[in-house]
């Protein structure tokens, strides 16, 4: 589904990016792991369109669209949900979800999303018309996944899900998660948590100061005596 190849991304003249080589096969979780300044983020706002690449091809479903506009990105399927969630605060929970489908034009496609994110997140059906600012960190986190899967996507990438959130609630993200990759979504999965990432993963990769230095199946890395002092506390 997804193909990244000799990704290079500049701030200005300041490398952020360098030579990454990354994929994302229909049916997989695949993770990427690394600490604060990695080039995390940096690595799913190229894909989505957000920031430029310098050099290199990133291919959805065998088409090129690496530089194209965040608006055709998302049209073709490829979502994202960000770090911090970056919701409408002012607007209903309601109100929210629908802006997630704003491309869609199918007036009764977008009513049934809306009835299969309720059925996934019921206390978002409970408080539809409430303001966004009023609910809980777990609850946001929750709406900002919703908003995403109104635009039925063919691929979600997650942009580091459990940020900020007791453990419980990130329990409940992850079943989530989980739950959306059994109905066949593919995902990218940009998470801090090294330790869940890894097991509800099937593939990992490691980023560090904007390379790959690190990749294989999600259990092996695990195993992965660097992989366990840097990232499992063990």
């Amino acid at each position: 589904m997804l193909e990244i190849t000799d990704l290079h991304v500049h701030y200005r003249r300041i490398p952020a990016l360098s030579g990454v080589e990354l994929t994302v096969r229909a049916g997989e979780i695949v993770a990427l792991l690394g600490a604060n300044g990695a080039g995390k983020s940096t690595l799913v706002n190229t894909v989505s369109g957000l920031v430029a690449p310098s050099r290199g091809r990133i291919r959805f479903d065998g088409e090129e669209i690496g530089g194209r506009p965040a608006a055709a990105i998302a049209g073709r399927g490829l979502i994202q949900v960000p770090e911090g969630r970056q919701l409408f605060p002012g607007l209903t929970i309601e109100e929210n979800l629908r802006m997630g489908g704003y491309l869609v034009r199918d007036h009764g496609r977008i009513t049934r999303s809306l009835e299969e994110v309720f059925a996934l997140f019921p206390v978002l059906k409970e408080r539809r018309r409430l303001a966004a600012q009023t609910l809980s960190g777990g609850q946001q986190q929750m709406l900002a996944i919703g908003r995403a899967l109104m635009s039925q996507p063919r691929m979600l990438m997650l942009d580091e899900p459990s940020l900020g959130l007791a453990p419980l609630l990130v329990e409940q993200i992850f079943a989530v998660i989980a739950a959306l990759h059994a109905g066949g979504l593919p995902i990218l999965l940009i998470e801090q948590n090294a330790a869940l990432a890894l097991t509800v993963s099937h593939r990992a990769y490691v980023l560090e100061r904007g390379e790959i230095t690190l990749s294989g199946m999600s259990a092996e890395l695990r195993r992965n005596p660097q992989v366990e002092k840097a990232y499992l506390g063990i």
